[in-house]
């Protein structure tokens, strides 16, 4: 059978359903279903301002043409329940502009089973000595009602996944599986709707006036706040892109520098683990590691600037000097202008003094220079003495430096006023717990993390 015939019959199937609903409907309704016309007209409003009241929730809609077609099943009759279904779906096709078919599938679902559900309730009723007596079983009124809540959600998700299954072809075990997220909406419908009908049936019009009020009010709040969200939502991403590009050009730029010298990237990633290492050593708080690791990252930058005959002249001119003392201050300038990486810059800009008060650019003394920077001046010197590749000459003796040399030479440089001696003696320790080169192989792209970053530099600060 084609599927132009298989949704031939399927119409005409929804078609008949609907048309036994209102004959149904029309033998089947009493005149007592239409005395309480307040509660009726009340629940008919509702049902047809659903489509502009309904509220968001976590797995779904709180909708109230839903609330009312539920407390009309329970409260007024199978009838009343059918015209408050198919009253808000006119309104919500005709909204929407749905195509005929749809018309049809929603016209016949919101007719058939609220007609049904409507039914099992009123036999309920009929079934008690006293019909008049429902009020007083508020409790067991309130199971019958939540067992035809669940009862009509599971037959509507069937019709449902009926009609997508023969309208687009989709599986209907995966269309049933997708229409299950929506069941904690469909289920916080029910209890709401059970929990007004039994306040309905003990305090009586009140209590529904009275809600319904408060679900308008809520409804108002919930949109301010989903609207609220929604521009904290934009504004991170904003700001995450903001961060993203300057974070990114400061990559890239350390790339570039990396194409004129080969030994930048993996050299600013070796010194980077060797300073958070020695930070860690020394207690530093996680904030502190982090910026000390950030410095050893970028600490180089600075060196885009320089022309080429001096970032690979093995000897500098006198000339250049300049240049080169330099340095620090553009790659502080440079990252100085990322939000909140103020102490990162700081700590790039002092980290060529000396503990002497010889070094550049402000000839600082012993404490006066940040904990970071001093760190950074160690870390820097021993992976350059240590660095597999030509980062600098070999020796006199045509040899590179071994670690154990370097380490010596740390020594010399913190007798001779360079470096800061206790923190020489600290980061030893680490070499020889860690290994002497244990960060030789650092990859510059893992230790910048910097997904994570941006993230982090993004979120709104809130201390």
């Amino acid at each position: 059978m084609s599927d132009v015939a298989i949704r031939r019959i399927f119409w005409a199937g929804e078609l008949l359903l609907l048309a036994a609903t209102v004959a149904a409907a029309v033998l089947l309704t009493s005149a007592g279903e239409w005395q309480t016309w307040s509660l009726l007209a009340l629940l008919l409003a509702l049902a047809l301002a659903g489509h502009w009241l309904s509220v968001e929730i976590s797995g779904g809609q709180l909708s109230p043409s839903l609330v009312a077609i539920v407390l009309a099943m329970g409260l007024v009759g199978p009838t009343a329940a059918a015209v408050c279904g198919v009253a808000a779906m006119i309104l919500k096709s005709a909204v929407r502009r749905l195509p005929p078919a749809q018309w049809l599938n929603n016209l016949a679902i919101y007719a058939a089973i609220p007609f049904a559900g409507g039914l099992i309730v009123w036999a309920w009723k009929q079934s008690l000595s006293d019909p008049a007596r429902y009020s007083a079983e508020s409790v067991t009124f309130g199971l019958i009602l939540f067992g035809v809540v669940l009862l009509t959600t599971a037959m509507t998700f069937v019709m449902f996944a009926l009609d997508v299954h023969v309208e687009d072809g989709r599986p209907l075990v995966r269309v049933v599986r997708e229409l299950i997220a929506l069941l904690p909406g469909e289920l916080a419908v029910g209890v709401l709707a059970t929990i007004l009908a039994v306040a309905y049936t003990s305090v009586g019009f009140p209590a529904l006036l009275a809600a319904v009020t408060v679900l308008i009010i809520f409804r108002q709040l919930t949109v301010a706040l989903l609207r609220s969200e929604e521009r904290a939502e934009q504004l991170y991403a904003r700001s995450r892109q903001l961060v993203g590009l300057q974070l990114g050009v400061l990559r890239t730029l350390v790339r570039a520098l990396g194409m004129r010298d080969q030994t930048t990237a993996r050299h600013a990633a070796a010194v980077a683990l060797y300073a958070k290492a020695l930070a860690s050593e020394l207690d530093c708080s996680e904030e502190e590691q982090d910026t000390v690791h950030a410095a050893g990252l970028l600490h180089e930058i600075g060196k885009f600037t320089w022309p080429d005959r001096v970032l690979h002249a093995k000897v500098i001119a006198e000339e250049d000097m300049a240049t080169v003392r330099n340095h620090p201050q553009e790659g502080a300038l440079l990252v100085g202008a990322l939000d909140g990486y103020g102490p990162v810059a700081d700590a790039i800009l002092y980290h060529h003094e000396r503990v002497d008060g010889r070094g550049y650019p402000a000839g600082l003394i012993g404490k006066e220079i940040p904990l970071a920077s001093r760190i950074l001046a160690i870390c820097a010197v021993y992976d350059t003495m240590t660095a597999r590749e030509s980062y600098r000459s070999p020796d006199e003796e045509g040899r590179l430096m071994t670690p154990e040399e370097a380490i010596a030479e740390l020594r010399n440089a913190a007798a001779n006023g360079q470096l800061d001696g206790d923190l020489v003696e600290t980061f030893i320790a680490v070499l020889e717990r860690e290994g002497v080169t244990f960060a030789h192989d650092a990859d510059f792209e893992k230790e910048l993390d910097f997904e994570r970053r941006v993230r982090e530099m993004a979120e709104p600060n809130v201390g």
